[in-house]
């Protein structure tokens, strides 16, 4: 268990290095990357994720979840007990606090020639293009209900018999979220992973970045309720359905 946790942790530190890390790219002033869009965000969080499951994999955690929506999934079929998931899902949020450190301390420069407060609280987690918070909840839970669903016929016998190619599946998983980016991103920024959202979002809480404003805590617990909602709905109509 100790290094399944190990591989959580390392493999959503990672997944946050490189996926806020393409947010600050875009959005803050003065960065090689200012203004390049949606796309390039998109993509970048498609090779977060990617390189997250690889890590995770090689530092110990073989099915490499890096989100407590699939952890939670997981649970569901009985991968884990109770307290083993909950473990993992500390491990997650954990992981994702660093790697948000991180990203603050790559782009250090950058944070006080940035004025918008809010293009900062951005880097760290997501907020809604519109306020509703009955739609942001349900749109949230969609992404994740897809996310679920479409890992478990990434890994599905009845499409692969001997499962993904060796080293395929992190390639598939990262495809199916920047689909969901591209797709499903726009109204909420697709959080999809409560560890995604709150670790980095308490990071931005505590950290000393210039005119950052609130860290939007009123909003903050959709992308974490909502994602592990749709994850538990997700892995029930798998079952159901599949």
């Amino acid at each position: 268990m100790y290094s399944n946790l190990l591989g959580e942790l390392l493999g959503t530190m990672f997944l946050i290095i490189l996926g806020d890390g393409v947010v600050a790219n875009v959005l803050l002033a003065r960065s090689k990357g200012e203004n390049s869009g949606w796309i390039v965000i998109t993509t970048g969080w498609a090779m977060a994720v990617m390189v997250g499951v690889f890590v995770a994999q090689s530092a110990g955690a073989p099915l490499a979840d890096i989100n407590p929506a699939v952890t939670i999934g997981r649970m569901v079929f009985g991968v884990y007990t109770v307290t083993q998931m909950l473990a993992t899902m500390a491990a997650e949020v954990v992981g994702a606090f660093l790697g948000a450190i991180i990203v603050w301390l790559a782009y250090f420069k950058h944070w006080e020639p940035t004025e918008d407060p809010g293009l900062k609280l951005a880097v760290f987690c997501t907020g809604p293009a519109i306020r509703n918070t009955v739609w942001n909840f349900i749109t949230e839970m969609i992404g994740t209900i897809v996310l679920l669903m479409g890992i478990g016929a990434i890994f599905s016998g009845a499409t692969a018999p001997d499962g993904p190619a060796a080293g395929l599946g992190p390639y598939l998983v990262g495809a199916l979220v920047w689909g969901i980016g591209l797709s499903l991103g726009g109204p909420t920024g697709y959080a999809i992973n409560p560890a995604r959202d709150l670790g980095p979002r308490i990071a931005h809480q505590i950290l000393p970045i210039p005119g950052k404003g609130g860290s939007d805590w009123g909003y903050g617990w959709i992308p974490v309720v909502a994602p592990l909602v749709g994850g538990v709905i997700g892995a029930f109509l798998w079952s159901i359905f599949f």
